[in-house]
Formats: C-alpha cells, sequence, structure tokens
C-alpha cells in the first residue's frame, strides 16, 4: 500500500547511492559471481527495488533509470541467439563484459577510498586518551557504515512479517514529523537502538514505511548514524553528538 498523494514526503538522505552501488548490493546479496552475472536475476530484483523506492516516495535520480534501460538491453541482447548476432555483423562477445568492467572499476575506487578513510580515522584518534563511557557498545563489536540498499533489504524482511491490513488507515495515524518525534525520542533515550526495535507497535505496512522514512530522515538529519556488524548482520541506529535544539526549524520539520 502506497502513501496517498497528501501524506506523501520526499526524502533524499546522504546514504542514498548511485546505481552502481545497488547492482553490487544484488550481487553480494546473491553470491553471485560478478564476472559470470545473472542478468535476468539482477535485473528483476533491480526493478523491484525501484518499485520499492518509488512506493517509499524516496528521490530517484535519472541514472537509476538509464541503469534500468541498460539491464534491459543487456538481457534482451543475451536472449538473442548467436546466429542473430553474426548476422548483424556484431562480434560474438559477452554483451555484460561493459557492464562488469565498470562494477569492477568502481568497486576498486570504493575500496581505495575507505581505506583511505579507515587510515584518516585511525590517524585521527592516535593521541587520544578518552576513556570510553560505560553505556557505549562492547569495543569487540565491530560495526562497518551501510547504505540505503541494505536498509531496504532489512526492511522488505520487517514487511513480509507485517498482518494483512485490516486497520483503517486515518491521516492521523500517517503524520511523519510525529513519527520522527517518536523515534528519535527511542534513540535519544537509549542511544543505541536495533533497527528492528525501531518498529516494535507499528502493526501494519503503512505504519512500517513511515518508521523507515523517519529513520532516513533523522540520519538525514545528522541526529543519528547507521551502522551493520557485518554481511546481513544486525543494524544499530546511534545517537550521533549533534543537539536536536541546534537544528532550524524548516530542518526539524
Amino acid at each position: 500500500m502506497a502513501l496517498s498523494p497528501e501524506n506523501r514526503y520526499s526524502v533524499k538522505v546522504p546514504l542514498f547511492e548511485g546505481p552502481l552501488d545497488l547492482l553490487l548490493h544484488l550481487i553480494r546479496e546473491n553470491k553471485v559471481d560478478i564476472y559470470d552475472i545473472p542478468i535476468s536475476l539482477i535485473t528483476r530484483q533491480y526493478l523491484d527495488y525501484l518499485e520499492a523506492m518509488k512506493e517509499l516516495n524516496l528521490e530517484i535520480a535519472s541514472e537509476f533509470i538509464v541503469m534500468a534501460s541498460t539491464l534491459i538491453y543487456i538481457k534482451s541482447r543475451m536472449l538473442l541467439p548467436v546466429e542473430e548476432t553474426q548476422e548483424q555483423g556484431q562480434e560474438e562477445d559477452d554483451p555484460r563484459s561493459n557492464l562488469v568492467n565498470r562494477l569492477l572499476e568502481y568497486q576498486a575506487f570504493k575500496e581505495a577510498s575507505l581505506k583511505m578513510r579507515e587510515r584518516e580515522e585511525l590517524w585521527a584518534n592516535i593521541f587520544s586518551r578518552e576513556c570510553p563511557e560505560e553505556d557505549t557498545l562492547e569495543p569487540e563489536l565491530q560495526l562497518f557504515d551501510l547504505n540505503i540498499f541494505d536498509m531496504l533489504t532489512a526492511l522488505r524482511r520487517i514487511i513480509s512479517k507485517a498482518p494483512p491490513e485490516t486497520l483503517l488507515i486515518t491521516r492521523e495515524m500517517l503524520t511523519l514529523k510525529d513519527k520522527i518525534k517518536f523515534v528519535m525520542e527511542k534513540i535519544y533515550d537509549n542511544k543505541t537502538v536495533r533497527f528492528e526495535d525501531l518498529f516494535a507497535g507499528d502493526r501494519t505496512r503503512i505504519q512500517i514505511i513511515l518508521s523507515f522514512l523517519a529513520i532516513l530522515e533523522i540520519v538525514k538529519l545528522g541526529l543519528a548514524r547507521a551502522y551493520q556488524e557485518g554481511f546481513r548482520g544486525v543494524i544499530w541506529i546511534i545517537k550521533s553528538d549533534r543537539d536536536v535544539e541546534s537544528l532550524s526549524y524548516e530542518e526539524a520539520s
């Protein structure tokens, strides 16, 4: 069930990365070889994610649509008999090769960027003598940054467990501003909260979607950060140091 036009809320967050990030996410999720991408499966799942993003009213950049067209084109090329491609004067190369090269190059740059950031964080704290607070996470817990697609995957798992819509949805139930305040109070009271726990009390699919949009907006405002315990691990929403009182009215609302 999508949000009605009068209750739609446009969200654009820094976590929102590009179409190559989504493709790498799908390759990782399906545990497939990047050199032998099952194009039909990945295309179908890619389009499913675009539909999910549209339903959540997330801002979809034009490059996502271009990549969808590219995937569909590659899929159609792979369905053609070899003889037919040769008759058209095309070489007998893999239609996926250009995409694979782009993914490998992009992945290499991302990994290099991550290593540089890890080194920067290491040297930034090398002279620190501060003692950790008692209520912080366990020191042996290793957390990793995650992107919007990891959060969408977790959201889909939560929605799949939601009961069928049986309640009458009223406009009061669809107030995103109130939901942001409610979720923010949970985060600020506990400082560190499991992603799934922020949906406790949500009984319908639309309520789950509103909670998700609230989490995205809170992360966008810098009031919290999202981390994950490795591949498909627990997602944690952690309170940041930014003071909510310093936000302008436009930001907080």
